[in-house]
């Protein structure tokens, strides 16, 4: 009975160091977003890396997170045009963040330009990492979602068992 309390505070531990759930904040004319509370726990200290992301959004990124994702795409082959692109995309697009005293990030003007965000985001938690989106493209990414049998068939080959 003991060992499984202590396995499910594990887990707990683990999850509380996740940045899940969705959020709608207001982006000022500035550019700068308030961070949820929550994820503002898990940046505070090193602040973050951002990113165009693959979907017309930004990444958020931990620097640790970063350090391992940089480390990975740096040992691409230079001569192949796709690790290339992943390179520029990633490393052009990037900015270190630190939050301020209320808890804002500044989000680059070349970044809002670029993926179209007015005065409105979305930040959605990924895991390790998390998203802002205009709420135009989250909205196409929440139909996407939406559609229960296409989406089961994209994960079919996924491992998403619950066993260990």
């Amino acid at each position: 009975m003991e060992r499984r309390s202590i396995r499910r505070s594990g887990i707990k531990g683990k999850l509380e160091q996740m940045f899940l759930g969705r959020y709608h904040h207001t982006i000022d004319d500035k550019g700068r977003l308030t961070i949820p509370a929550r994820y503002r726990d898990l940046l505070a200290a090193d602040g973050a890396y951002l990113t165009q992301g693959f979907d017309q959004n930004i990444n958020v990124y931990p620097p640790e997170i970063f350090e391992r994702i940089s480390k990975r795409v740096n040992k691409l082959s230079m001569t192949d045009p796709s690790a290339r692109i992943l390179r520029r995309l990633m490393f052009s697009n990037a900015e270190m963040v630190a939050l301020d005293k209320t808890g804002r990030i500044l989000i680059p003007q070349f970044l809002r330009e670029e993926l179209n965000f007015d005065n409105e985001a979305v930040i959605v938690g990924m895991g390790d990492y998390f998203e802002i989106w205009s709420p135009g493209q989250w909205v196409g990414q929440t139909s996407m979602m939406e559609e229960s049998e296409p989406i089961a068939m994209r994960f079919v080959d996924l491992d998403l068992s619950t066993g260990e």
